[in-house]
């Protein structure tokens, strides 16, 4: 690996970490890929074979391939996977040039392990040691993350990637079957005509991340027009639906969603998990009445955020067509609600310290006139009519 701003290490720490540090064994990675873990990537050198002194725990690891120079250099998309690594853990992988992946099936054979670890002080010189300065950062953005978490989450097909795996949702092995479809030899007339014409793609089985559906109607069965309103603008009803069926026996559990999210955005490059953290942000921040039900919940995603938010430019969020930002508005509702009746002494004071904080660091403004008179456009359910 090329390293740069290592940091001196603790003589005890390193011993520590030496003898109770997990390894990973990767052979085979061509020279030029990028690869990374948790916080930190290189470009991997020629004489690469891994990564030691891995701290026990859950990590993530990444990579890209990269086309020889002669072929242009191109960097390819990114895949990821979260790895629970044990004390003194040995995990053996062997690059696969067909598929550009990490192929740990060596890791199953008992006697290639065993051969591995007693070749071990060999191997040693072409080892990376972990980039201990960043353990700190990396345990920041994933203390409520867990094995069991993360394990559901992932794709069943064990990788995230930046880019999703899409086939033709009709395979049209058949003449038949392509004859049927539009003819692609003319002129399109419109844009939508375009459209039309292309194949209809899905995501391959396996490859989809599993996070936690947000409901779309955010209101109970049969609700009066009267609560439907009322759901639109505190959105508990949806976010006691998702902690329901996700996280009944742990609602802190949502907290590790959310920063699994955020991990995949950030060192994954996957838009998606971008996508599903808003949503989730949005579902936290606009539950008024959850807010003075779950006092620990809150409590931790202000935790969570603070931490968050400290890798993000200021303008990250700021749409470039609206100029509005995402997140002064969602945290705006945050803070009003925190401030609200019935709220937990101790969450209204870590609200107020934290919203000071954002307010000097990015000079935020939750203060501004919030739109308590807009009309709030909400969808009815089929035969109901408001008179």
């Amino acid at each position: 690996m090329a390293s740069s701003n290592t940091v001196d290490m603790d003589p005890d720490v390193a011993r520590r970490l030496f003898e109770e540090g997990a390894t990973l064994v990767l052979l085979g990675v061509p020279q030029g890929t990028e690869l990374g873990i948790d916080c930190k990537s290189w470009q991997v050198g020629p004489r690469f074979r891994g990564v030691k002194m891995i701290p026990p725990g859950l990590h993530f690891l990444y990579f890209c391939s990269v086309n020889s120079p002669s072929c242009g250099g191109e960097i390819g998309p990114k895949t990821g996977l979260f790895l629970n690594l044990k004390p003194r853990q040995i995990l053996l992988a062997n690059w696969d040039p067909k598929e550009e992946d990490l192929d740990f099936r060596a890791s199953q054979d008992e006697e290639e392990v065993n051969r591995t670890r007693e070749n071990l002080r060999d191997l040693d010189p072409f080892l990376g040691p972990y980039p201990y300065e960043v353990m700190r950062k990396w345990v920041s953005f994933t203390d409520r993350l867990s094995e069991e978490v993360a394990n559901s989450l992932q794709p069943l097909s064990g990788r995230i990637c930046a880019f999703s795996d899409v086939i033709p949702e009709l395979q049209m092995k058949h003449t038949k079957d392509r004859a049927e479809q539009p003819r692609n030899d003319t002129a399109c007339q419109s844009m939508k005509e375009g459209l039309d014409r292309l194949p209809r793609m899905k995501q391959r089985e396996g490859t989809e991340l599993r996070f936690s559906v947000i409901p779309k109607k955010t209101y109970p069965p049969g609700a009066t027009p009267a609560e439907i309103t009322q759901c639109s603008l505190d959105l508990s009803y949806a976010l006691e639906t998702v902690l329901e069926k996700n996280y009944k026996l742990q609602p802190l559990n949502l907290l590790g969603e959310l920063q699994f999210a955020f991990v995949c955005f950030l060192f994954g490059n996957v838009y998606e998990g971008f996508e599903h953290w808003k949503q989730l942000l949005t579902l936290l921040c606009r539950s008024e009445e959850a807010m003075r039900k779950h006092k620990e919940l809150y409590l931790g995603l202000i935790a969570v955020l603070y931490h968050q938010l400290g890798e993000i430019p200021p303008d990250f969020f700021v749409d470039i067509v609206s100029q509005d930002n995402f997140l002064t508005s969602t945290l705006q509702d945050f803070f009003q609600f925190a401030s609200g009746p019935g709220v937990d002494g101790t969450l209204r004071k870590r609200a107020e310290k934290f919203k000071a904080h954002l307010t000097k660091k990015f000079h935020w403004d939750f203060d501004a006139d919030l739109d308590d008179y807009a009309p709030v456009v909400v969808d009815l359910p089929e035969g109901v009519t408001v008179d």
